[in-house]
Parts: structure tokens; sequence; C-alpha cells
């Protein structure tokens, strides 16, 4: 019975907690940090954490170089860029606006499928993809929809942070993990970033210490940092447990989650179409999803 009861379980974890990384990430990112400095230490916390984990299974680290390339793409494309333009827009947005432009990330990777020929076409995948162009539109075309006009460019770039996340998608599986496995992968993705992040803060002057005499900064920090670790390998889990649909259909809870931390902490209020924009955002995600093959 508990075992059945095991990927419902680590479904509920998945929603709750990569929900609530919206909500931590506004948490830091209105409390006088830097978006880089933000994904800085969120990547080297994780990837010191899966790396204790690998080393406790007496593992080691692959650093051919095919890895070591893999690792900084995955880096740039899956960490680095997104979480930085996430940060950015955090400060600035609902956590639960947020969320929804999240979903766009399998949204986004069919229609890249669809471009790169490796997905065959369907009219209702196509159709979801529709669904996820009109939520944006609802979400940033009326005049009383966001907070301010001046959101707009905010929501675009975490847009362009999801946009970044469906390549790495695509990238992957057309590339595979199998020579490296997917904790191991996470592990380098999160270390490599930390080393990009860590230069370009330096340089850019947007470094800062982690203070902790500031506790809400430096506990945000560390939970999402565990968040960042533990939700991708129940989710890895989740696959191989129960199979890649039911893993698939977590992006409903982290987006409903995602949206109703944000007022459980915030006392977020959200105008009629931004609720509007998440009903068609969630509609386009159920379009998108793969239906289950029959034997």
């Amino acid at each position: 019975m508990f075992n059945r009861l095991l990927p419902w379980i680590g479904f509920a974890y998945m929603g709750a907690a990569w929900g609530l990384s919206f909500s931590l990430a506004k948490l830091v990112a209105i409390e006088g940090t830097t978006p880089i400095g933000i994904a800085f230490w969120q990547c080297l916390l994780a990837g010191l954490l899966l790396l204790g984990y690998v080393r406790y299974r007496g593992r080691q680290m692959v650093m051919t170089r095919p890895a070591i390339r893999l690792y900084i793409i995955i880096a740039l494309l899956g960490t680095a860029i997104p979480s930085v333009c996430f940060y950015y827009a955090a400060s600035r947005l609902p956590a639960g606006v947020l969320a929804i432009t999240v979903t766009l990330v399998p949204i986004l990777t069919y229609g890249l499928a669809l471009l790169l020929r490796s997905e065959i076409f369907s009219a209702r995948r196509l159709t979801g993809i529709m669904f996820g162009a009109v939520a944006i539109i609802l979400l940033v075309g009326p005049e009383n929809s966001l907070p301010d006009r001046g959101s707009l460019i905010w929501v675009l770039l975490a847009c362009f942070g999801s946009l970044c996340y469906a390549i790495e998608t695509s990238y992957l599986a057309k590339r595979g993990t199998d020579d490296i496995g997917a904790i191991r992968l996470a592990c380098g993705m999160n270390l490599f970033a930390a080393t990009i992040l860590g230069i370009v803060g330096v340089l850019t002057g947007n470094m800062f210490m982690l203070d902790i005499t500031n506790s809400l900064i430096t506990v945000s920090i560390i939970l999402l940092a565990i968040i960042n670790a533990t939700a991708f390998s129940v989710f890895v889990a989740c696959i191989a447990v129960s199979g890649p649909l039911f893993a698939s259909q977590v992006g409903y809870a982290v987006t409903l989650a995602g949206v109703f931390w944000g007022i459980a902490l915030f006392g977020e209020t959200h105008s009629m179409w931004v609720w509007a924009s998440l009903v068609t955002m969630l509609v386009g995600l159920m379009l998108v999803s793969p239906r289950k093959q029959h034997t």
C-alpha cells in the first residue's frame, strides 16, 4: 500500500516545492540582493548537496570531454541564463504570474521539436501551442491585467527563461544522458553554472556574500538549493517508478501551487485576465502533454 502511495507523495512534494520556489525567489529578490548572486549561491549549494550524494553512493563524476561539454551547455541553458532572467523578473512580478510563465516550457518544447522535425505533427498538440500563445496575450495584452504596464518587459524576460529551459529539454532529448546519469548531470550542471555565474558576478560587481545575520535571505537561498537538488531527484525517481507520462503531469501541480503560494505568502490578488491566462495555459499544457500509448 505504502509503495503505491510513494509516487503520489513524490508528486505532491514536487508540486509544493517547485511551486514554493517562485515565492522564495521573490522573497530573496526584493531584499536588496542581485539576481546573479542569488543564482550563484543556489547553484553552488545544490551542486555541493548532489556531489555529497554522488560520493555517498561511492561514485565518481564523469569528467570526459563530451561530459564537460554537456555540463557547460546545460549549465547555461538549464540554470545560469534562465535563473538570472527569472530572478530579475521575480522582484517585479507577482509569484503567481511567474508560475504561469514557466508552464510555457512543455509547450515551447513541442514547438521546437516540430521545427527540428523530431516530433510528428499533431493537430491536438499544435492547438496546445496556440492556447499557450493566447495565455501570454491574456497576461500582457489587456490594460488592467498586470499591476502596471512596465511589467510587460519582465513577463517577456521570464518567458525567455522558459524558452531556455525548452531548448535545454530538446537538446537533452536528442543527445541523451545515459553515459552520465541524471543525478551526476544535475550535479555537474549546478557546479559549472556556479562557476560561470561566480566569474560573471565578480567581474560585473553583482556578487554578494551570504549574511547569516539576515536569516530571511540565507534560509530562502538554502531552501531554493534544497528544492533544486531534491525535487529534480524525485522527478527522476518518479519517471523510473511510474513512467514519464505520470511525472510530466507535475507541471499542473507546480503552476497551481505557485499561484496559491503567492496568495498565501504575499496576499497576491490577480485580475480576471491573469486567472483566464492560468486556465488557458493549463488547457494548453493538457493538449501538448503526450497521451498514454496503448499497447
